[in-house]
């Protein structure tokens, strides 16, 4: 159910930031991460999540995940927010 949030612009954002600053003032449900992207960029964002016990959704890559988020571009994550 969480992953049909990430088209929703109102449930989700979008990037490594956001993604960073959403956890850190525990807004997350759950975060989804590409694959293939860099683990110098994401590796904070996996240490956060996993601190903070949010579940964490891996993607098989950062165009599959900006689709999934209804962006013309890749993303190397994303995060559903709380209600």
């Amino acid at each position: 159910m969480a992953g049909e949030l990430l088209a929703s612009p109102r449930r989700r954002v979008v990037g490594v930031k956001e993604t960073l600053k959403r956890l850190g003032a525990h807004q997350a449900a759950e975060v989804f991460v590409a694959r293939d992207a860099s683990p110098t960029i994401v590796g904070p964002v996996l240490k956060l999540a996993e601190s903070e016990g949010i579940p964490v959704v891996q993607v098989d890559t950062m165009a599959e995940l900006g689709k999934r988020c209804g962006i013309q571009v890749g993303a190397a994550c994303a995060t559903v927010l709380r209600a």
